[in-house]
């Protein structure tokens, strides 16, 4: 979920890395490359967002003047020296004839006589051709060039890719940096401190989970947990969630199975995510083996992955497999 800040401000949480990329923009040791990374719902973007506006000021103090002609070309949507690459709507994988325009870009001189600067989200999204054409312009960018790879796991990029870039990894931030910002959203603490822990401290997840239609996923999802306890036919209950997103259900699906291996191994609830579910936690845990659970888990995420990837062309066919494995366990 795309969340604005304020104009060339970072998401709160993250002025202090921020205010580390201006020094050392200021003390000209920026490097050419970055690779900005963390979970999802981190606001990896925000925080480029705000180096970008910066980079492209004319007249930069703190963040970006937001007044002068770079930053009213950037508010209105489009400035000649920066090129946002991301995969093709309705595509997942950013291909190489995406990234020769990046290489054609880079070799232009700057319209507005500053940097010209590229930003690629999700860098992990190019496929194996795609990343290969970028390395010579990593390897040889020119004067005044600015790349900035946003990833959620940089693992899955070449290596030959991450050792070209300066890589700054974003923390889950701590509930007294975030927790403030998302309440004032929500209009109340209480609620916000609920969302965040569902989605593990992780602030514009957690933002989006409170939304009306993931709220409504969650609960047809938990009613769905339920009618398995009580012995549902696990593709009768798949086909009911034929319409939803297959990976917004395994993300609910793999945190609630991160929840169950943690009341398993330590009988204590303390330290659930979703503390509302703990009379089906029991339930589940009393009826299979914590190492079944481990097993889901990996199966859970491998599908995740797959799906993600554009892997699996029947996400239906997924979902059922897994309320089936789901299933399984709760009758052992």
């Amino acid at each position: 979920m795309a969340v604005a800040s304020s104009v060339g401000q970072p998401l709160p949480w993250l002025a202090p890395r921020f205010a580390e990329l201006t020094r050392l923009a200021d003390a000209g040791r920026l490097p050419h490359a970055l690779l900005i990374s963390g979970p999802r719902g981190v606001g990896k973007r925000s925080l480029a967002d705000a180096l970008v506006a910066r980079t492209l000021c004319a007249a930069p103090g703190e963040s970006a003047c937001g007044s002068c002609h770079g930053c009213r070309m950037l508010a209105s949507g489009y400035h000649p020296d920066l090129l946002r690459v991301e995969p093709e709507e309705g595509k997942r994988q950013i291909r190489i004839d995406v990234i020769r325009e990046v290489n054609a870009f880079v070799a232009q001189t700057p319209q507005q006589g500053g940097y010209r600067v590229i930003l690629i989200a999700p860098a992990e999204a190019m496929n194996l051709a795609a990343a290969n054409a970028l390395l010579k312009s990593l390897e040889e960018p020119g004067e005044r060039t600015l790349f900035v790879l946003l990833a959620d796991i940089p693992s899955r990029l070449l290596p030959t890719i991450r050792s070209r870039c300066q890589h700054w990894s974003l923390a889950v931030p701590g509930e007294a940096a975030c927790l403030p910002w998302l309440a004032e959203r929500l209009g109340d603490e209480q609620e916000a401190r609920f969302w965040l822990g569902l989605a593990g401290g992780l602030p514009l997840a957690a933002l989006s989970q409170a939304e009306p239609a993931s709220r409504a996923l969650r609960q047809q999802l938990v009613e769905t947990f339920e009618a398995l306890v009580r012995g549902a036919e696990p593709v009768a209950e798949a086909a009911r969630l034929e319409r939803q997103s297959t990976e917004a259900i395994l993300w609910y699906g793999i945190a609630w199975l991160e929840d169950l291996i943690r009341l398993g191994l330590s009988g204590q609830s303390g330290e659930l995510r979703n503390p509302d579910l703990l009379p089906l936690y029991r339930q589940a845990v009393k009826n299979a083996r914590l190492r079944d659970w481990f097993r889901l888990l990996d199966y859970a995420r491998e599908q995740r992955r797959l799906l993600a990837a554009g892997g699996n062309p029947n996400p239906q066919l997924v979902l059922e497999a897994w309320l089936v494995r789901w299933s399984a366990l709760l009758r052992s």
